[in-house]
């Protein structure tokens, strides 16, 4: 490398010298070499001429940009979250965007579904409750019917309170007791036993014979009439109607269990199996027609059903019964009302003087501060009790000085009363006059109450005065228990009846209140006379 570089170095240096050294012809110190000049024969190199060819022009599609539409944000957006803007600029908000519409069409159809299915539904419910209620033995009239079974009835003497009020077993067990007394194969009690199993407690058989043959072991061999041979028997235990399928089967049960002797039997017979949706509706007419028979015959008629039981499941009750013990007693003495604390329901506490005692007043010790701190504790908790009682009698007495009238008169004489008015009267604040009020019971002559009953909106009459709701259910449920049952009242008919006596109220609040009484529309209280 340093050898080739020193030549070239030499080489430029001589070139230099030489060329300023070298002349040209014509100039005066000029000589003629006078050597043979050789001159080398020139020769012409033509390279070939070369061909190029351009490459072919690419030319690139225009491209057209549509900005996407301006973001919707929902929701809130912390400043330093940039989701959104990332989310935009890769195009997921597109994708975002349908499978946010994806999901509210698939909502909006669920939703769709749901209320199709619950009008269905409540249909169904609403064509088999006319009938229930037509039959329940427990609104027929205000008063319970005869059943149809063995249990003795009210007036029986062996039937005393402790049979009636007391905690008794459920109606599987009841039924199970029934099956071990039938004498059956292992097969069958197995049947029997799954068959109970699947009784709800209204007495009705929930599943199909279908679905219950397919829940025993295929190694069993369960055949539909064996079950449906099975059911027959479950059929024929207490309480009549156990085991049915509907209302129509539960009916016919009882009805084939009344002796032979019974009026009217077989028409019975024909009604509950033929024409039980006439019944239903009502339609009484159409019912004399069908079936030939003159309106005081369809009464009979009629009214044997209604003493059959639509729910003989419900006769078996294991829920153990409540009992309320009333804190205030309400007695009149003298022309005037006494209120008074139930001393069976105040607690009597004290604290024990031998404890007591042992507190010592210039001891203080550890223990003797422990022992010191208790009884101000328990002297405390004691005064706690005596000012909660002279709050309940403050209220309790505040509130039969409003209400004397219902104390005299009964519900229709119900005044307005809220809470304001007792705080205002006492002294104290609306809460604490609510929890004073909150499961605190006053027993009076027309029964025992809560007092949160004495409390209740009003309405204003048409003399400027005010009626509370209580009155107006009391008043709408005597005129319902007046009315005509070939024409019963409807809701606006009872509106311009209440509106007669200056009460002022709307059809809906007339239904509203009618509904919380537990009364049926004029449509389903329709009878024959």
């Amino acid at each position: 490398m340093t050898y080739t570089i020193t030549r070239i170095l030499s080489a430029t240096v001589l070139g230099a010298l030489v060329t300023g050294c070298a002349t040209v012809p014509g100039d005066p110190y000029y000589d003629a070499p006078r050597y043979p000049v050789y001159e080398q024969p020139g020769y012409i190199y033509s390279a070939p001429q070369p061909v190029y060819q351009a490459p072919p022009v690419y030319r690139a599609p225009g491209v057209i940009y549509s900005a996407p539409p301006p973001a919707v944000y929902y929701g809130g957006r912390d400043r330093g979250d940039n989701r959104w803007d990332n989310d935009r600029n890769r195009g997921d908000w597109r994708e975002r965007e349908r499978e946010r519409d994806r999901a509210e069409r698939d909502r909006a159809a669920r939703e769709r579904e749901r209320r199709d299915q619950q009008a269905r539904e409540a249909a169904r419910r609403a064509r088999e409750a006319d009938a229930y209620t037509l039959l329940d033995n427990f609104t027929l009239n205000g008063k319970v019917s005869v059943q149809a079974s063995s249990l003795p009835g009210n007036d029986d003497d062996e039937w005393d309170f402790t049979t009636r009020t007391s905690a008794g077993e459920s109606l599987q067990t009841h039924l199970l007791w029934q099956l071990n007394l039938a004498p059956m194969s292992d097969t069958d009690r197995l049947i029997a036993v799954t068959l109970i199993d699947c009784i709800n407690d209204q007495g009705y058989l929930e599943e199909s014979i279908d679905e219950i043959v397919e829940s025993f072991d295929p190694e069993l061999e369960v055949e539909a009439d064996e079950v449906e041979a099975v059911l027959h028997r479950i059929q024929h235990f207490e309480p009549a109607g156990i085991g049915a399928r509907d209302l129509r089967e539960c009916l016919l049960l009882q009805l084939r269990q009344l002796p032979a002797s019974t009026p009217w039997l077989s028409e019975a017979q024909r009604l509950a199996s033929e024409y039980l949706d006439v019944l239903g509706s009502r339609d009484y007419s159409q019912l004399l027609r069908r079936m030939k028979l003159k309106e005081d015959e369809l009464k009979q008629i009629i009214e044997l059903i209604q003493s059959l039981n639509p729910r003989p499941g419900s006769q078996i009750e294991a829920n153990e019964p409540e009992y309320v013990v009333p804190d205030v007693i309400v007695r009149k003495h003298n022309e005037r009302w006494l209120v008074e604390l139930n001393q069976e329901a105040v607690p009597r506490l004290r604290v024990n003087p031998q404890y007591a005692g042992f507190v010592k007043r210039a001891d203080s010790s550890t223990d003797n501060t422990f022992m010191r701190n208790q009884l101000q504790e328990a002297r405390w908790f004691i005064k706690s009790l005596q000012s909660r009682n002279e709050t309940l009698m403050k209220v309790a007495t505040q509130i039969v000085e409003h209400q004397r009238g219902f104390l005299d008169y009964g519900d229709e004489a119900m005044k307005p009363l809220v809470l304001h008015d007792i705080a205002e009267a006492v002294g104290m604040h609306e809460s604490t006059i609510s929890r004073v009020t909150t499961q605190k019971f006053m027993h009076t002559p027309r029964g025992i109450y809560e007092l949160k009953y004495f409390f209740s909106s009003h309405v204003s009459t048409s003399e400027g005065g005010e009626c509370s709701s209580t009155a107006i259910r009391a008043i709408i449920k005597k005129l319902v228990a007046a009315e005509n049952a070939k024409k019963p009242l409807s809701d606006s008919k009872i509106a311009g009846l209440l509106e007669a006596q200056g009460i002022q109220v709307a059809r809906r609040t007339v239904a509203k209140y009618r509904e919380s009484l537990g009364i049926a529309p004029s449509s389903e209280r329709k009878r024959l006379m």
